[in-house]
């Protein structure tokens, strides 16, 4: 008897900045660190967190005046981004020996689909059991690959990283945040609903605060809640939505891993921010909606995605809510259309007074390339201006990305030597983004 069941390992690099750091540095073992931007300036804000540093409440997101309130003894790191790279493409590099189905999830994040691997972990042959006539991998089969994946890149590279191992991506997603760090998680068909039933719901992929809350509302404050529920709410709260989270919940997720070689692999291309002081009026959050647009519009034309129907907006106020939007757009790449629809935005769902500490501008629904778009009369120049950015590109990327600014930064003295584009990431999106 075959089994249709798939293998998905979703693998997350622990703490990544931070433990890239003591690997380059091995002195820092031990020892409570905060990778953070602009540290002279007291501005930036932590980007990664050692272990140590967690156990004194830090945060990623924090400023560096908040960690080091937290914990007076903490080291402060200067980002590496081309190392954190150089580790990013390692890991991957390990992953492909086993299967070419490596699909990313932001720099530290990815999804490997090991069914039908020819390279599959020997000497270890596949366990199966039969449950009510149905063929499955049994969970001690499950782990060891996990652990085999988990085990090689400590070796190897001396990073750590948990594993989730479940038959779809949703799950494995979920099973390698509950082990951290360095652990690996099997949610299968034999164990799935005792160990998700009584999570929270918020702690499914693609579910984020806004939907959450209306979850909860509605009594479904767990997933197992939410996979009881019945389709018929969901719809008249969510719409479409709805269906694919209780097919979420019920782990019916079916979508296939990109294979590594695959340009669609992103779903979203953004850059956020925490600003030291809140944001209390529209003509600053325009300044600085501005420079993350300019920071995301030059990141998807390097990643070769095409053009972007998609603009997201997300904002958190200083008691720490937040919310996400998103407006479908003309295709584009350029910096000022996506500021234009982002500030559009602010201004419809951001009313005054308000007070604002950070903000995330991204886009998706690319086309990679394959759009034939005509542009009318008022978008006549859009090729120059699209020139004009990509020869901006080219400076930047031969002297620095913060050695060139536009005019509008001169009202934003603390941002004009910051490399936003590369110290300010968002991973795709989540749930709400998905409308």
């Amino acid at each position: 008897m075959e089994t249709t069941e798939r293998i998905i390992i979703h693998s997350d690099l622990n703490n990544f900045y931070a433990t890239v750091e003591r690997v380059l540095d091995p002195a820092l073992a031990g020892k409570p660190l905060a990778v953070c931007g602009s540290k002279e300036e007291r501005r930036g804000i932590v980007l990664a967190k050692s272990e140590e540093a967690k156990k004194f409440g830090i945060k990623t997101g924090d400023t560096v005046w908040q960690a080091q309130k937290k914990c007076p003894d903490i080291l402060i790191i200067s980002p590496h981004f081309d190392k954190y790279m150089e580790f990013s493409r390692k890991v991957k590099a390990i992953y492909a020996q086993y299967t070419d189905l490596v699909e990313g999830y932001g720099i530290d994040e990815c999804w490997l689909d090991v069914t039908r691997s020819t390279l599959i972990f020997p000497p270890f042959e596949p366990k199966y059991c039969e449950v009510n006539g149905q063929k499955h991998f049994t969970d001690d089969y499950l782990r060891f690959l996990g652990d085999t994946i988990r085990e090689r890149v400590k070796r190897e590279l001396g990073v750590t990283v948990s594993c989730g191992v479940s038959f779809n991506k949703v799950f494995a997603k979920l099973g390698s945040d509950l082990k951290k760090p360095d652990g690996t998680t099997v949610i299968s068909f034999l164990n799935y609903k005792d160990v998700v039933g009584g999570l929270p719901v918020g702690d499914l992929l693609y579910v984020g605060k806004a939907t959450e809350k209306k979850l909860v509302s509605m009594g479904l404050d767990t997933i197992g809640k939410l996979a009881a529920a019945d389709i018929d709410r969901l719809r008249e709260v969510f719409g479409k939505n709805g269906e694919t989270l209780l097919k979420f919940a019920r782990g019916e997720d079916e979508e296939p891993v990109g294979n590594i070689d695959d340009k669609r692999e992103y779903k979203s291309i953004g850059n956020s921010c925490t600003y030291p002081e809140d944001v209390v009026n529209y003509s600053r959050a325009e300044r600085l909606i501005y420079v993350l647009a300019e920071s995301v519009a030059s990141r998807l034309r390097e990643t070769g995605q095409g053009l972007a129907d998609t603009v997201h907006l997300w904002v958190r106020y200083s008691d720490l809510s937040d919310f996400s939007v998103q407006k479908k757009v003309r295709h584009t790449a350029l910096c000022g259309e996506i500021a234009a629809h982002a500030f559009s935005m602010f201004k419809q769902y951001v009313k005054p007074p308000f007070k604002v500490r950070a903000i995330g501008v991204s886009v998706s629904g690319f086309d990679n390339g394959e759009s034939q778009v005509t542009f009318d009369e008022s978008f006549g120049n859009y090729k120059k201006r699209e020139a004009v950015e990509r020869a901006v590109d080219e400076i930047r990327k031969k002297h620095g990305y913060d050695k060139l600014q536009r005019g509008i930064m001169a009202e934003e003295p603390d941002q004009m030597g910051e490399d936003i584009k590369n110290s300010h990431l968002i991973k795709p999106a989540n749930f709400e983004d998905r409308k």
